[in-house]
């Protein structure tokens, strides 16, 4: 049976920023406008994957684990999604050159803790991408073939795709020589990207019941030279890899 004879199923991508958000949208076609009750105005598209034609409703929440939290709870009570992703952009902390993707096993709270008289003990937060679409990202990372979604001139550089851990807070870490990056490094060390949304996203996610989620990010910065890093493009570019992977692991994702 070919995708054009399959009924939509439902997937929905939040998304922090806006340029996350329109690199997302480009993998999408007959695009419309829904509005939440209360507001929220999304927009919902058809991408049409190898096994299923996926109805996609893409949002864009805002930073920081909190905001992404509720946001992610509206628009799943608005979607009813199979699948849930969280795309954007990312530092690096180690492993991890410019444009790389994280697809990320999980999701360590870094903030959590207590501070005592001797200093700040963590106490992390861990979310966990569902089990069977971080298979699907396991499975697509060890190929190219996702690489096709990427415009022509860019398919033949040397990207790499990592399933790891990332970490998740309320800072913007701007530079190594941080007590937040000697924290992550030292007490989280399996890391190797850091974000500001992952937390939330899962958190929320986990009290939705039976839908598959994932969090891809593009390594935008390795957390030195950052403002360099943006004015050369890179935000850009980490948003289009980390768009293009996502949509393939949406596309080869069969599991409904």
């Amino acid at each position: 049976m070919s995708t054009t004879e399959l009924a939509p199923v439902r997937a929905t991508i939040l998304t922090a920023i806006p340029l996350e958000y329109l690199a997302v949208r480009q993998h999408l076609t007959n695009i419309e406008e829904r509005q939440h009750r209360k507001g929220n105005i999304y927009e919902v598209g058809i991408f049409n994957g190898l096994y299923h034609n996926w109805e996609v409703g893409i949002a864009e929440v805002g930073p920081g684990n909190s905001t992404c939290a509720l946001q992610t709870e509206r628009a799943i009570e608005f979607f009813n999604p199979h699948v849930v992703l969280f795309v954007g952009i990312a530092g690096g902390i180690k492993d991890l050159n410019l444009g790389d993707v994280v697809a990320a096993e999980k999701a360590y709270g870094y903030e959590s803790g207590k501070v005592t008289k001797t200093g700040f003990r963590v106490r992390p937060e861990v979310g966990m991408s569902s089990y069977q679409i971080f298979e699907r990202a396991k499975a697509d990372a060890k190929k190219d073939d996702w690489k096709e979604r990427l415009p022509k001139a860019h398919r033949k550089k040397k990207i790499k795709v990592l399933t790891k851990p990332i970490a998740a807070g309320e800072k913007v870490i701007a530079s190594k020589r941080s007590f937040v990056y000697d924290l992550i490094y030292n007490s989280y060390n399996d890391t190797v990207a850091v974000e500001m949304e992952g937390s939330g996203f899962y958190e929320a996610c986990h009290a939705n019941g039976n839908i598959q989620f994932l969090i891809v990010r593009g390594i935008s910065d390795l957390l030195s030279n950052k403002s360099a890093t943006d004015a050369d493009g890179y935000q850009e570019v980490a948003a289009r890899n980390a768009s293009a992977f996502a949509f393939q692991v949406l596309s080869n994702y069969k599991s409904i």
